[in-house]
């Protein structure tokens, strides 16, 4: 019997959404005109580093640095594939030459030096050129002498490159501590997920650390941590609610509010990122006339 409910079959997949928080069927066009967020639950679906710098940035003001960085195959490596052909395959899918994005930008009116990572780029594990990525961008934040803000979401180190991966810890949080001795600022923006090595470095050493709600942040899984420590563990304990409750965050801001959240503490912590006002310019004295006599 003929029945007007559409098979499943007959609904477009990029008219409807799964969400992987309240596991609802929801409008995609819904989702993507709140940013990405789930109408129902408030879920924060992640977002590519463009799209994230089009969020946060003024129009046309993010200016791209050191593009031209792109990751080799030092091991060789190869597990169901080569390493060299899974990086051209993401290269393909995302557009980037690996998972992190930076230059310099505007956040209303703020100069800042700004890195973005993307988890569509092998879950934005950090390699080697990720890691030369964030690193570049604390020192131009020391050069240029502006504040440095990174949007971190990782899985962690990047096996494939074994311990080069691993040297990224060390090299990113030793130019942070050059960045802090130079007197410079760093917010860290941290998006579901952040985890691993990335949170175990640049990730976790902000002046400010900044989360969005119910991003999953921490170092390894929660199975890994109860058979190590051999106890039960709370429950949502690498929510960034709950690292906000127990002072590891300094705040929660949902994704609509964010650029407005970093304008304000930029402005509050880095005056000098505002551009200054054009000096007005002289006008010649007018000429008077002597009197007649």
């Amino acid at each position: 019997m003929a029945t007007g409910i559409a098979k499943k079959k007959d609904i477009p997949e990029q008219v409807w959404m799964k969400c992987p928080g309240c596991r609802e069927t929801v409008f995609r066009k819904l989702v993507e005109e709140r940013l990405m967020i789930c109408p129902e639950c408030g879920y924060h679906h992640t977002l590519t580093a463009r799209k994230r710098i089009e969020q946060l940035t003024d129009p046309d003001s993010f200016h791209e640095r050191h593009a031209d960085l792109a990751p080799t195959d030092p091991l060789h490596f190869k597990d169901l594939q080569s390493y060299t052909d899974r990086l051209k395959k993401y290269q393909h899918a995302t557009g980037l030459k690996d998972a992190a994005l930076c230059g310099t930008a505007r956040i209303e009116g703020n100069e800042v030096v700004l890195c973005v990572m993307d988890s569509g780029f092998l879950m934005a594990s950090m390699g080697s050129v990720v890691g030369e990525k964030v690193t570049r961008s604390i020192e131009d934040a020391i050069e240029l002498r502006l504040p440095l803000v990174i949007v971190c979401a990782s899985g962690g180190a990047r096996m494939m490159e074994g311990v080069i991966s691993l040297m990224q810890m060390a090299r990113t949080s030793a130019a942070l501590a050059k960045l802090d001795s130079a007197g410079g600022l760093y917010i860290a923006v941290l998006t579901n997920p952040t985890t691993a090595g990335v949170m175990a470095s640049f990730a976790s050493l902000g002046d400010v650390i900044i989360a969005e709600p119910k991003a999953l942040i921490g170092f390894t899984g929660p199975r890994v941590i109860k058979e190590t420590i051999r106890a039960e563990l709370p429950a949502g304990f690498q929510t960034s609610e709950f690292l906000l409750d127990h002072g590891f965050l300094d705040r929660v801001v949902a994704r609509g509010d964010l650029r407005k959240e970093l304008a304000q503490i930029l402005s509050f912590c880095a005056p000098s990122a505002k551009p200054k006002p054009a000096p007005a310019a002289k006008t010649a004295p007018a000429e008077t006339k002597e009197p007649a006599k």
